[in-house]
């Protein structure tokens, strides 16, 4: 008691002592406690409560985990979805310019302007055979056979 005593006076400093009695000071002792004896007894039932609480969990867990990565997935699918719209766009104006392109390329009076600044004049008469009247002509089957071809010099 004499150590506890001595204790506190150390503990508190001169300067901060009050002059008016405060009551009795409170003096606290260790005292060793050795639990290495004791054996911890299973519940059963704490144990039945504690795996269903357990299982409960794991369920919420998954659940909540599901509808996470659903959302999250949507989310995605929605990007990828606004980004073959922009593709498609991108590429319906691009169709659509190639489109002019093709039709101002294949315009006749410019091939003609083309044909003439290169020196190319118009074909003279006999000298362009069609092909394809041929089939035209015969009402039945053509069977293919080999004819001589005559050569025209100097056209």
């Amino acid at each position: 008691m004499a150590a506890a005593a001595a204790t506190f006076r150390n503990a508190v400093p001169v300067t901060e002592r009050r002059s008016f009695w405060t009551g009795t000071p409170e003096i606290y002792f260790s005292k060793v406690i050795d639990n290495s004896r004791l054996v911890k007894v299973e519940d059963p039932r704490r144990n039945r409560e504690m795996k269903q609480f357990g299982t409960a969990l794991a369920c919420l867990f998954l659940l909540v985990f599901t509808y996470a990565w659903q959302h999250f997935k949507a989310i995605e699918y929605g990007y990828q979805i606004e980004s073959a719209k922009r593709e498609l766009t991108e590429k319906t104006e691009m169709n659509h310019a190639l489109r002019l392109e093709d039709a101002s390329l294949r315009d006749p009076e410019r091939i003609d302007v083309l044909a003439r600044r290169i020196g190319l004049v118009p074909p003279e008469p006999g000298q362009v055979i069609r092909m394809d009247t041929t089939a035209a002509d015969g009402q039945g089957p053509v069977m293919a056979s080999a004819a001589p071809v005559m050569v025209i010099p100097g056209r």
